[in-house]
């Protein structure tokens, strides 16, 4: 058997690259060809409400059928990954929660995720670091050097971690809507109580009139009144709702229905300064960020606005100078 020697490695690479970039572009031009344009499939399905809704099915059993797969894979690819303590499993399950992701196999998808991007960045990262290493030092085996293998290394470490920059995203976003949206969901809970409704009718009733605007508190507030329907006191269902969110005004505002239910006192006058407060800290936070604009302007003033504008008033003088002063210079010398 006659070996592979690196000019035959040499020879295959580029063909081998090529074939597979090849075959990536095929499969994604006739993706696109499929069917029609997307603006045309919109405009099918608001002239027929049927195809509306047979799109839609299908979107559902291809969400399902991904979350299926999803489900079964997750298990296998995160057994490596799993958290040794209960404590351990209950801040992964802490962090997943404030990101929105409730679900039993949450944890397992988030890990397997995780470990699936670890062995790709370790696959993929190989073959092409040292694989071009490879090809740089002349021999296959050259190409297993300290600089190929760190970048191979680096490559698998940002896969790894990037599972864990999206629930930060996804936590963050949602925190922020849930700043953004709560004093109009207590001005609409000081409305419903002071009409009469009790406090878990003024929950149902923000529940349904914030669905369009604040999806997320809508979402919140319809959990926390189903948890008190089935049988969970209020103080529970609100203190568990300010650590589902981790918004501290969430934790704020529970600990303000709490002791005023306890001690009596106007639940309706409770919710107005709690709103007032949110509304006076959202106007610091924004007059704050008005402040410290000023001082981040001077980054893209120094570096871009500033050598346009010498360009632009010391240019013409700079090419009078050239041309009248150094020729007289010259002459003079």
């Amino acid at each position: 058997m006659i070996p592979l020697s690196f000019v035959d490695f040499e020879l295959i690479f580029p063909f081998a690259v090529f074939g597979m970039f090849a075959a990536v572009a095929w499969w994604l031009l006739n993706l696109l060809a499929a069917g029609k344009p997307r603006v045309e499939q919109r405009l099918d399905e608001f002239n027929d409400p049927t195809l509306r809704k047979q799109a839609q099915e299908v979107q559902k059993k291809k969400s399902s059928a991904m979350s299926k797969v999803l489900e079964k894979a997750s298990p296998a690819l995160a057994r490596p990954l799993q958290p040794k303590t209960e404590n351990e499993m209950g801040a992964l399950k802490q962090r997943l929660v404030v990101a929105g992701f409730r679900g039993e196999a949450a944890p397992s998808i988030f890990l397997g995720m995780k470990f699936a991007g670890l062995v790709a960045g370790l696959v993929m990262g190989g073959g092409v670091f040292i694989g071009l290493s490879a090809l740089a030092e002349g021999s296959f085996v050259a190409g297993f050097n300290k600089g190929s293998l760190m970048r191979t290394g680096v490559t698998a470490g940002l896969l790894f971690f990037l599972p864990d920059v999206f629930v930060w995203f996804c936590a963050r976003k949602r925190k922020e809507a849930i700043f953004l949206g709560l004093p109009d969901a207590l001005d609409l809970m000081v409305v419903c109580v002071e009409a009469g409704l009790g406090l878990d009718q003024a929950m149902r009733k923000v529940a349904e009139e914030m669905k369009k605007t604040y999806r997320i508190i809508a979402d919140e507030f319809a959990l926390a009144n189903f948890q008190i329907q089935v049988g969970r006191t209020r103080n529970e269902v609100w203190r568990e709702m300010g650590i589902r969110t981790g918004v501290d005004d969430v934790k704020a505002l529970a600990t303000i229905i709490i002791q005023a239910e306890k001690l009596g006192s106007s639940i309706a006058q409770a919710l107005r300064v709690q709103s007032e407060s949110m509304r006076t800290r959202r106007r610091q936070i924004a007059e704050e960020k008005a402040a410290k604009t000023a001082v981040k302007l001077i980054f893209p003033l120094v570096l871009f606005i500033f050598p346009a504008i010498f360009v632009v008033l010391v240019g013409p003088a700079a090419i009078t100078m050239v041309r009248e002063m150094f020729p007289k210079m010259k002459g003079q010398g």
